[in-house]
C-alpha cells in the first residue's frame, strides 16, 4: 500500500500565479522526523522574495481498496466526511466547500487536519496535523492519489527567511482509539488545553424561544429549574438579547432592565449567568459597523467585506460583516466587551458563536502579513484577556484546529432539532469527535430536548435515543426545552443524566452501535439501533456481569460472554449499567 511509504514520497512548493517559475527551484522544503511526527520547514534560498501559495508536504499514489472506510475532519465545526474513498458521505447537512465556499479542487475531495483510514478491520492509519499556529492543514484525496498540504495563502517568504511549518503525525495501529489518544497528546504538547474544573450543566434559551427570548422567559425558566432541578447550574441567555449583532453591550427592547440586572438576578437565585456572543460578526445596522467601518475585513474597494461575497452570508439578519482580529481597535473592543460582562455583569461563561467568520479566506486585513489562522487567534486572545482566567469559553460554529488552546469547551455537532433525521445526525457528528472530549476541550453535544413542539414528531424511543446519545458523549448537559412545561417524567430523565460521568464512550467499531465507558464500579453500555426497522443487537461481554437498565430501572440479571437484545425497536437506544460478578 503506497501510503504506508509516506516518508519516501516527494513534496513540492507552489508559488502564486505570475511568479517566476525558476524561483521555486531554490525554495527548500525540509522534513525532519522524530518517531511518527514530522516537522517541516521552508527556506527561501533565492536573492529575491517569493509568494508561496501552498506547500505540498507529500503527494503520491493511494493504492487502497475503493471501499476503504475513512473519516475526514472539516475545517469548520459543521463539516465532517465518512463513508468510503469511492463513496464519501457528508455526515451533517453542511460542508466546507458547498456551504462555506471553501476551495475544492476536482478530482480531489478536501478534508482538513485529520484523516483516518481503516486499511483492514484490525489496522487503522492516521494522518493529522498536530499544530495550527499559522497555517491550515488539509488533505486532498481521491481513490487513486492524495496530497498533504499546508495553505500558505500567498504570503511572501523573504530571501534567506525560514518558516517553521505545522507539525504532522503519521502512524498506524490496530486500535483507532489508541491512535486518536496519541494524537491528542501531541496536540496538547503544541496547544496546551484550557482546563475547567467541571463539565458544565444548565439551560439554554435558544431551542425554546429563539431570537424572540425575553427577560420574562429567562425568569420563568429559572424559577422552574430552581424548584425541580437546581443542579442545572448555568442559565444561558442565547442570541436575541442584544439590539443588533455586533453591539453586545446594548440590550434589545425585551430586556428593559438591561442584561446586567438580569445576570445579577440569576446569581441571586443561586445560578450562574451565561451569555451568547459572536465576536467576529456584525450586522449592517449595528453601531459597531457604522462607527468603525475600518475595523472590518475590507473588500477591494476599501469597504467592509460582506460575508455573502466570500461564503455563507449568515443565518440571521444577513449579510454579516467581519471584525478583523488583527486590528488593534477590534482587539481593544473585544477585550472591553468581555471584561465588562465579567466585571460588571458578573458573567463567567461565554458561548462564542459564528467563530468561523473570524477565519474565512478572502478580503484584506489590517495586518496583511498575518494568515487567517493568526488573525483568528489574535482576536481570540483579546477575548481571553477580557474574559479572564476565571471564565469558561465555549466555542461554537468554529474553525476547529485554529481554535486549539483558545476555548475550554467546544460544540462538536450541528444544531439539534425535534425530528429523527437531526437527532441521528447530531449523534453521529458527536460520536466521531468523542475522542476530543477531556483531551482537546470539553465536548458540547448541544442541548437535550425532551418535548415536541408544533410540527415536530419525535417518538418516545427517539427521545430516549437522543438522551442516551447525550450521555454517551460524556460532555455538557444543557436543557433546551421550555422547562416550565416539562412533565414529571421529563424532569426524571434529566435527573437520571446527573451527576455527569464526564467520560465519552468508546465504540466497538465504526458502526457506533455499542459504546462503552469504564467506571469505578463497572461499565456503562450505550446501545443504539439507528435503523428504520427492529434489529437484534449482540453485545460482547468480557467475563460475567449483572446488568440493569438505567432508564427503566429493570434488573436484566446475570450474563457472561454476551447479551443479546432482541428486536430493539427502530430509532431506539438502551443505557445499561454493568457490575462485575464476584469471583
Amino acid at each position: 500500500m503506497a501510503i504506508l511509504f509516506l516518508r519516501d514520497m516527494p513534496g513540492s512548493v507552489r508559488l502564486e500565479s505570475g511568479s517566476d517559475k525558476q524561483l521555486v527551484n531554490n525554495v527548500r522544503l525540509s522534513r525532519s522526523w522524530q518517531g511518527d511526527v514530522c516537522q517541516p520547514t521552508l527556506t527561501n534560498l533565492n536573492a529575491s522574495p517569493v509568494r508561496v501559495r501552498e506547500v505540498v508536504l507529500f503527494h503520491g499514489e493511494l493504492d487502497l481498496l475503493s471501499d476503504c472506510p475513512w473519516y475526514g475532519e472539516g475545517y469548520q465545526m459543521l463539516s465532517q466526511t465518512s463513508g468510503s474513498l469511492m463513496m464519501p458521505e457528508s455526515i451533517g447537512s453542511y460542508n466546507d466547500y458547498e456551504h462555506y465556499k471553501l476551495e475544492q479542487r476536482p478530482p480531489f475531495l478536501t478534508v482538513y487536519n485529520l484523516l483516518t483510514l481503516q486499511l483492514v478491520p484490525t489496522r487503522h492509519l492516521l494522518l493529522a496535523f498536530t499544530s495550527c499556529r499559522r497555517f491550515n492543514g488539509l488533505f486532498r484525496i481521491n481513490p487513486d492519489t492524495f496530497e498533504v498540504v499546508l495553505d500558505t495563502e500567498g504570503l511572501t517568504l523573504q530571501p534567506g527567511e525560514r518558516w517553521t511549518l505545522e507539525e504532522l503525525m503519521f502512524t498506524q495501529d490496530e486500535n483507532r482509539d489508541a491512535l486518536l489518544e496519541r494524537l491528542a497528546e501531541r496536540i496538547q504538547h503544541n496547544h496546551p488545553r484550557l482546563t475547567w474544573p467541571e463539565v458544565p450543566t444548565g439551560w439554554c434559551s435558544w431551542y425554546g424561544y429563539g431570537p424572540e427570548v425575553s427577560e420574562q422567559n429567562i425568569q420563568a425558566a429559572m424559577g422552574a429549574i430552581g424548584k425541580a432541578l437546581p443542579e442545572l447550574k448555568y442559565i444561558q441567555i442565547d442570541d436575541g438579547y442584544q439590539r443588533y449583532l455586533g453591539d453586545w453591550l446594548t440590550p434589545g427592547t425585551r430586556f428593559p432592565r438591561g442584561i446586567q440586572a438580569l445576570c445579577h438576578e440569576i446569581r441571586d437565585q443561586g445560578f450562574e449567568p451565561a451569555i451568547w456572543v459572536a465576536p467576529f460578526i456584525a450586522e449592517r445596522d449595528s453601531q459597531l459597523l457604522k462607527e468603525h467601518p475600518d475595523w472590518f475585513i475590507q473588500d477591494d474597494k476599501d469597504q467592509p467585506l460582506s460575508s455573502a461575497a466570500i461564503s455563507f452570508g449568515g443565518w440571521r439578519n444577513p449579510p454579516w460583516y467581519m471584525p478583523d482580529g488583527t486590528h488593534p481597535g477590534v482587539q481593544d473592543y473585544l477585550e472591553r466587551v468581555f471584561r465588562t460582562m465579567r466585571e460588571e455583569w458578573g458573567c463567567h461563561y461565554f458561548k462564542l458563536d459564528a467563530l468561523t467568520w473570524g477565519a474565512l479566506p478572502g478580503g484584506r486585513r489590517h495586518n496583511q502579513t498575518a494568515t487567517r489562522v493568526e488573525a483568528y487567534r489574535q482576536g481570540m486572545a483579546a477575548v481571553l484577556r477580557g474574559a479572564g482566567d476565571d471564565s469558561l469559553l465555549l466555542g461554537c460554529n468554529a474553525p476547529l484546529w485554529p481554535s486549539l488552546g483558545t476555548v475550554h469547551a467546544m460544540r462538536v455537532s450541528g444544531d439539534i432539532a425535534r425530528r429523527w433525521s437531526t437527532v441521528a445526525t447530531v449523534a453521529h457528528e458527536t460520536f466521531w469527535r468523542n475522542w476530543q472530549h477531556g483531551r482537546l476541550w470539553i465536548n458540547d453535544p448541544d442541548c437535550v430536548v425532551l418535548t415536541n413542539q408544533k410540527g415536530s414528531k419525535l417518538t418516545s424511543d427517539e427521545i430516549q435515543f437522543h438522551a442516551t446519545a447525550i450521555a454517551a458523549s460524556g460532555g455538557m448537559l444543557l436543557s433546551g426545552d421550555r422547562v416550565e412545561n416539562l412533565s414529571d417524567e421529563q424532569w426524571s430523565v434529566l435527573r437520571q443524566l446527573l451527576p455527569l460521568i464526564g467520560q465519552a464512550a468508546s465504540f466497538d467499531d465504526l458502526s457506533q452501535r455499542v459504546g462503552r465507558v469504564q467506571v469505578d464500579d463497572g461499565q456503562r453500555l450505550y446501545l443504539f439501533n439507528w435503523d428504520d426497522r427492529p434489529r437484534d443487537l449482540v453485545v460482547p461481554l468480557d467475563g460475567g456481569w449483572r446488568l440493569s437498565d438505567l432508564w427503566s430501572g429493570d434488573d436484566l440479571g446475570k450474563h457472561e460472554g454476551a447479551i443479546t437484545l432482541t428486536q430493539m425497536p427502530p430509532h431506539s437506544a438502551r443505557l445499561l449499567l454493568a457490575t462485575p460478578l464476584a469471583d
